[in-house]
């Protein structure tokens, strides 16, 4: 997906982790993107913002739907470039039509994964298919690391199978938790998985406690580690902790996208869909992208014109990083 805003924040973000191991959650809300006109398509986005910009190598989520697609017209997004990043595609209803530089040529469905590398340069268009009456999913990018920021354009489709557990069901689409291993390979080690929780069960989870984890919640109201999330909002735990407990005190199912991954050690600039180190690695990908440069190739068979680059803001970019997580006081 693109970052269609017209004036995208130039960041420079970099994750730091607090060396004690704190159970305290830290609860990020989101806020409202439109992805295109008057009658478009809204997203939630919950990363980056102020509070936090790195869950491990993951940088960005957007959250959407139920989306009815009679009423904005469902995902349009024309080719546009990434760089530096990989994209993962997740969808919890509906279909959407990918294609990519590369050639690819694939559809995202429920319960199915799309990963796309963009590395030094790729671009690619995502369509909602005509026979999609509800858009409803997730899509996040991940930051590569230095020495594979420049990796070649790649795809891969992987389909997990359910794991049952006690009290719900997980699927594992990056990364490994509850016994299963992902076979897609990753620059930097990640957890990727959709849980469902049954009303009123708990699960408890054995983590990596060298991960930082982000729980999103998508449907129900859950309690991570003593902390109640509502749907839309973002429990963050730092690492420390080798499990992790999720209750649903909803009267229906829960379900939510469980993300982890070590702290980043890189600070990275992102800015619209470019991630690079510098402010002149986004002034040059720009440049390329607006030239219509061999770097990011071309998409075949989308309808229409690839989208533009949005203005490049008239300041250099000033470090952001991760605020220092302090224990939360007791009453």
């Amino acid at each position: 997906m693109s970052n269609t805003e017209v004036r995208p924040a130039e960041l420079a973000c970099g994750a730091r982790a607090d060396s004690a191991s704190r159970p305290d959650i830290d609860v990020l809300t989101a806020r409202s993107v439109p992805l295109g006109g008057p009658r478009a398509m809204t997203v939630r986005r919950t990363l980056p913002q102020r509070a936090r910009t790195l869950i491990g190598a993951w940088c960005f989520a957007d959250h959407y739907g139920p989306d009815d697609v009679a009423e904005t017209g469902g995902m349009d997004v024309a080719p546009h470039p990434h760089t530096g990043l990989q994209t993962v595609s997740w969808l919890f209803t509906g279909e959407i039509e990918h294609r990519d530089s590369l050639g690819s040529h694939a559809f995202v469905r429920p319960g199915e994964l799309n990963l796309m590398t963009g590395g030094y340069g790729i671009s690619h268009s995502e369509v909602s298919t005509p026979g999609t009456t509800r858009l409803h999913g997730v899509q996040l990018w991940v930051a590569l690391p230095e020495r594979h920021r420049d990796a070649e354009r790649d795809f891969r489709h992987h389909v997990p199978d359910p794991v049952p557990l006690d009290g719900g069901e997980a699927r594992v689409f990056l990364g490994s938790l509850a016994g299963v291993t992902s076979p897609v390979p990753t620059f930097t080690p990640l957890l990727g998985a959709e849980l469902s929780v049954a009303p009123g069960a708990t699960v408890t989870l054995g983590i990596d406690p060298d991960f930082e984890h982000g729980v999103l919640v998508d449907t129900g109201d859950v309690r991570m580690e003593g902390t109640t999330l509502r749907p839309t909002e973002l429990g963050y735990a730092g690492p420390g902790q080798s499990t992790l407990t999720l209750t649903n005190e909803a009267p229906g199912p829960a379900r939510l996208m469980l993300l982890g991954g070590p702290p980043f050690p890189e600070e990275i600039v992102m800015w619209w869909n470019f991630i690079g180190r510098t402010h002149d690695d986004i002034v040059r990908a720009r440049e390329e992208w607006q030239n219509e440069s061999d770097r990011f190739g071309r998409v075949e068979g989308y309808d229409g014109h690839r989208l533009p680059a949005p203005a490049l803001p008239n300041a250099i970019i000033s470090p952001r990083k991760n605020p220092v997580r302090r224990p939360k006081e007791t009453p």
